[in-house]
C-alpha cells in the first residue's frame, strides 16, 4: 500500500508545482454539458435584452402600437349608408377630425363600447369632429338590430368584401382610426375603446399635437373567435 501510494504521489502534481507551471486541471467538459451552458448564456442575454426593452418604455401606456397608416393619407372610400339611401365619401369628409370605428353586431367588445363611442361623438359634434361607423362583416339586419337596441349617434356605413377594412389594415375589431382634418391617420386604438381614450386623443389632435396610438390586445377575426 506505500508503493501504490508511493507511485500515485509520484504521478500528482503538487499544489507547488501547480503553482509554479500555473497549471490548470480540471474534469474534462462533455458535449452536452457545453451545450447547456451556451443555453443558459443565451436565456440570460436575451433576458438583459428585454430588461433594457422594457425599460426604455417604463412610465409609457403599455397599450401603445404602431400601424404603417400613422403620419399617411387614410385610405379613400365611398360606402353606402346602412340605413338611408346615398352613400358617404370619405371625400366630403375633409377639413374635420374624423373618428372611423369599425364594428359588428357579433363583436363582443363593440358592443362594450358602443355607448361611449355614442357619448364621445355627441360631445364633439360641435367641434368640427365627425365618426363615422363602417361595418365590418355582419348581415344589415343584425347590425339594424344591434343598433335598435344600443342606440344610434352617428353615421354607418356597409363595406362590402371588407375592401375598405382591408385598406385600413384591419385584422380584428373592434379598430378605430383617428383622421385628422388633411386627411391623414393621426392614431389607431385596436381593441375596446372607452370615453377617457377616445376624448384624450380627440382633445391632442385638437391642440395639434400627434396622439399616441393605443391596444388593449383584444379584438374579434370572425364570431365566436
Amino acid at each position: 500500500m506505500a508503493q501504490l501510494n508511493q507511485a500515485m504521489g509520484a504521478d500528482s502534481p503538487s499544489e507547488e508545482t501547480l503553482h509554479e507551471d500555473e497549471t490548470v486541471w480540471s474534469t474534462p467538459v462533455k458535449p452536452g454539458a457545453r451545450v447547456a451552458r451556451w443555453a443558459a448564456f443565451l436565456v440570460s442575454l436575451v433576458s438583459i435584452v428585454l430588461v433594457v426593452i422594457f425599460g426604455s418604455r417604463f412610465g409609457t401606456d403599455p397599450r401603445l402600437v404602431e400601424s404603417p397608416l400613422l403620419g399617411k393619407p387614410a385610405p379613400s372610400w365611398e360606402l353606402p349608408y346602412l340605413e338611408k339611401e346615398g352613400v358617404l365619401s370619405s371625400t366630403d369628409l375633409l377639413g374635420q377630425i374624423v373618428v372611423v370605428n369599425f364594428w359588428a353586431s357579433w363583436c363582443v367588445a363593440c358592443r362594450a363600447e358602443h355607448d361611449d363611442l355614442m357619448r364621445t361623438a355627441r360631445a364633439y359634434e360641435d367641434r368640427d369632429v365627425r365618426f363615422v361607423g363602417i361595418v365590418f362583416q355582419d348581415e344589415p339586419e343584425d347590425s339594424i338590430r344591434f343598433l335598435d337596441e344600443l342606440g344610434r349617434g352617428y353615421d354607418n356605413v356597409t363595406d362590402e368584401g371588407s375592401r375598405t377594412a382591408i385598406e385600413f389594415g384591419v385584422f380584428g375589431i373592434p379598430e378605430t382610426f383617428f383622421v385628422d382634418a388633411q386627411g391623414l391617420v393621426a392614431a389607431k386604438i385596436a381593441g375596446e375603446s372607452n370615453t377617457e381614450l377616445l376624448s384624450s386623443t380627440i382633445e391632442a389632435m385638437l391642440r395639434g399635437e400627434v396622439p399616441e396610438s393605443r391596444t388593449d390586445g383584444r379584438v374579434q377575426t370572425a364570431p365566436g373567435k
